[in-house]
């Protein structure tokens, strides 16, 4: 423990020398920017300015990065609140709730909320990174395709609770959402599936964001439209203000919070440390079980506060997570991660568990500048507040058009092909058919998640087991993982049964 903080100590020397010190601000404000783009996101932004790194020395470089990923971790929260475009897929959860709250005149909270969030997952995740990297890695190393199967199953549980209490509605939504992640190449035998008459953009599959913004920002902004039309013209869009005594009474509300904010730092980081999930699956299962464990689960995706707390904290959490297999590992935890890893390998630094004795000053100035990035990642994001709040007092007919650009790049960003344009425009009027049919949108979006990364970690398990279920409940991470899923999963389906027996009950008294 003496050793972790003395060398704790000596990476803090590092990360404020001033270079370096203006590294992790400029890379903390460029991300935040770069993570509010919508179809950009962390992984682009990484890619893009990786070039840049080469003009000062490795440590240096690889804190500018860490601190643009951590920027476009807070920053991809910012779209999805102010415009109900998921700025990557790490914040598509924070719209189901944060888009609500800002049409409430609620704009403020939501974003306070999800820069604390931001700050309390960052900070956990950082500490446990710190004290617990070398046994944790081990445990990651240990969890196969069973394992990730299992927590993808847990993660499906989850959805039941997302689409209310019409679990047929909720099925046929998460049906829908396989089906499409289905779409392209069998991983396999790499025959096309799906392809829909041989057209050939559907051979790279549907792009996770296409769907997204497709269905959270055109399905939106039809459904505002009409809202709009209908209120004669008038703003659908309550006065959003920030002040002083607004802002310590959402800092006040937000304490109410703390189990929540707890339950998403912890899920997110221990999910983004196994390799290949990352924050996006975190995300989405801190908001599922969020809204299972919540007093009041009928206020989710209609302005719940611990909507946007639960996903924020978990992608943060995540992707600080996610950085523990690529150091002591050399996998990377996340597509982000993975660009940084190739940073580091044509640096010179080569992953893996001599990296922290052979590079002990590179590590631990790694370490010390993420407590540095996600300190300064919150202020800045705090202050930025008044501008975006700015945003919703733009007059309704010069904001759809601008909402409406900007869904058509971020559609184009991710493969630059005008066949997912196409694709996004066709899902937005899905999105806005669902709404105005009462289908619950957010078991689909999630499918097509998770359903690329279960399906292969389900198809290698039953051909290590030759076919045989079982392995799912033989080994020892996957079997508890699992039966936590069964119980999730068939535990809405017993809700029926216990209001009846617990009405007859009171009749009888």
């Amino acid at each position: 423990m003496v050793e972790i903080i003395t060398l704790l100590w000596n990476g803090f020397a590092i990360a404020f020398e001033p270079v370096n010190l203006m590294l992790i601000i400029g890379g903390c404000t460029v991300g935040l920017f770069i993570g509010a783009m919508p179809g950009l996101g962390s992984v682009n932004g990484v890619a893009i300015l990786l070039p840049l790194t080469f003009l000062v020395p490795p440590t240096g470089a690889i804190m500018f990065l860490a601190a643009i990923y951590y920027g476009a971790m807070y920053g991809g929260a910012i779209s999805s609140i102010m415009l109900g475009i998921p700025g990557a897929s790490t914040a598509v959860a924070t719209t189901f709730d944060g888009r609500p709250l800002a049409k409430l005149g609620m704009a403020d909270k939501a974003l306070t909320a999800a820069a604390v969030a931001s700050f309390v997952g960052g900070s956990i995740s950082v500490l446990l990174f710190t004290f617990l990297a070398p046994p944790l890695a081990h445990v990651a190393l240990r969890f196969g395709a069973p394992e990730e199967f299992s927590l993808m199953m847990l993660a499906f549980a989850t959805f039941i609770g997302l689409g209310g209490d019409d679990i047929p509605k909720t099925i046929f939504s998460i049906c829908i959402g396989l089906v499409l992640a289905a779409v392209g190449l069998d991983i396999i035998s790499g025959e096309p599936r799906l392809v829909f008459g041989n057209i050939t953009g559907f051979l790279h599959g549907i792009n996770f964001l296409v769907l997204a913004i497709g269905i959270y920002g055109i399905g939106e902004m039809l459904w505002t439209v009409e809202e709009h039309y209908k209120a004669g013209g008038k703003s659908m869009m309550s006065d959003a203000v920030i002040t002083v005594q607004r802002t310590m009474a959402n800092l006040k509300e937000l304490l109410g919070t703390w189990k929540t904010a707890l339950m998403g730092s912890f899920l997110g980081y221990f999910v983004g440390i196994l390799p290949a999930a990352g924050a996006t699956p975190g995300s989405l299962m801190a908001y599922g079980i969020a809204k299972q464990i919540s007093h009041e689960p009928e206020k989710f995706g209609k302005g719940a506060v611990e909507g946007v707390v639960a996903p924020e904290s978990a992608n943060n959490a995540a992707s600080t997570g996610s950085m523990l297999p690529m150091l002591t590992l050399g996998i990377p935890g996340s597509p982000t991660t993975a660009i940084l890893l190739g940073g580091m390998v044509i640096w010179g630094l080569e992953p893996g568990p001599r990296l922290f004795t052979d590079h002990a000053d590179f590590v631990w100035g790694l370490i010390a500048s993420l407590y540095a990035a996600n300190f300064f990642a919150v202020i800045i994001n705090i202050a930025f507040i008044p501008a975006f709040i700015w945003v919703l007092k733009l007059p309704f007919t010069l904001l759809a058009p601008i909402i409406f650009v900007l869904c058509l790049i971020g559609g184009y960003a991710p493969t630059q092909d005008m066949h997912d344009v196409w694709l996004m425009i066709i899902f937005g009027i899905v999105g806005y058919l669902m709404r105005k049919l009462d289908y619950p949108l957010a078991p689909a979006v999630l499918a097509i998640v998770l359903g690329p990364l279960a399906e292969p970690a389900l198809r290698q398990s039953l051909l290590i087991s030759s076919g045989e279920f079982s392995i799912f409940f033989t080994r020892v991470y996957s079997a508890p993982i699992m039966i936590c899923a069964l119980i999730l999963l068939f535990l809405p389906l017993l809700k029926p049964v216990i209001r009846l027996v617990g009405g007859r009950k009171t009749a009888r008294r």
